[in-house]
């Protein structure tokens, strides 16, 4: 056990990790991103290997885990049901007991849930969510962090994360992982998100596993739930895995598309966030997306600084 870690960790989804934990995990990636901008050389992970398995394609996933594992000094093994006996007939729990003697860290991008709950409890590594139908927690992580790079006061221990406590996320759109996930980062780091859904498309509190239902308001109109957010995000409608859906979703959505009017609603200085990929004219105007509030570029960049602290914490624990 290296210095600084008590006990393995994994991290499957948001309320895996403690409030004080977050702030750790986000000074870091304050640290880690200033020495990539200033092409600092910092690679902790070296002779590390991060084995990354996808059963859902990605962009934003591969690259940000890959190019972070790769400046971090470590090395990447990219596994696909395809080319790898998850596609077949070796049971999940016999493949994690494999993967996990010949690699130090493992990222799953899969479809449910129990799959990545049941890889962690056979691996003998720690084993992140790259995303699940239920869970996105690394992107949550680099929202949260966009966030506080925009918004937040710097003190002698990094960004003050009381400045989120009190504040408003409005989530419009459908109740999916990305939304499970904010009701889990709310409840833990003390703000509030409103969520509009169509109906038959909303979160189930118990899917997203929280306990306290003040962390979170429902409202009918989008509209609404926008009045005095702080922040305003969005996804697309049809969610990977869902494509049979796809008709029956842009009928049903048709009035759940972040615009102008939505934004005017939130707070002067909102921010807008989006995890992409983006379809303009659905979920999101192309005038808001590409607007002044519009924080994407900073969102997606920011997976792979966050990612980067989110492993070099799992692999050495606390540095410092």
């Amino acid at each position: 056990m290296k210095p600084g870690m008590s006990l393995m960790k994994h991290y499957l989804q948001f309320k895996d990790l403690r409030a004080e934990e977050y702030a750790y995990l986000f000074e870091r990636a304050r640290v880690i991103k200033q020495r990539f901008k200033n092409y600092e050389k910092y690679q902790p992970l070296v002779d590390r290997t991060l084995a990354m398995i996808f059963e859902k394609a990605s962009t934003r996933t591969r690259v940000s885990f890959e190019a972070g594992m790769y400046q971090m000094g470590g090395s990447v093994v990219h596994l696909t049901t395809g080319d790898s006996q998850l596609g077949r007939a070796e049971p999940i729990e016999d493949s994690a007991r494999v993967i996990s003697r010949m690699v130090d860290i493992v990222m799953i991008r899969t479809f449910e849930q129990t799959k990545i709950e049941r890889f962690a409890a056979h691996s003998r590594v720690p084993v992140i969510n790259g995303l699940t139908n239920e869970f996105h927690p690394c992107q949550i992580l680099a929202d949260l962090f966009t966030y506080l790079e925009h918004r937040a006061p710097l003190n002698a221990k990094g960004y003050d994360l009381d400045c989120l406590k009190g504040k408003v996320v409005a989530w419009v759109g459908d109740g999916n992982n990305m939304a499970n996930t904010w009701l889990q980062a709310a409840e833990i780091l003390g703000f509030t998100v409103h969520v509009s859904t169509p109906g038959g498309y909303e979160v189930d509190a118990s899917v997203a596993g929280i306990s306290n239902s003040n962390c979170y308001k429902v409202f009918k109109d989008p509209v609404e739930a926008c009045r005095g957010a702080h922040l305003v995000t969005t996804d697309v409608w049809t969610s990977m895995g869902y494509e049979a859906e796809n008709e029956a979703r842009l009928k049903a959505f048709a009035d759940w598309c972040v615009d102008a009017e939505m934004m005017a609603q939130a707070q002067p200085d909102a921010l807008f966030m989006h995890c992409l990929p983006a379809h303009r004219g659905e979920e999101v105007t192309a005038d808001v997306i590409d607007g002044p509030q519009s924080v994407v570029w900073d969102e997606a960049e920011n997976r792979m600084h966050v990612q980067k602290a989110l492993m070099e914490y799992l692999s050495l624990g606390r540095i410092g």
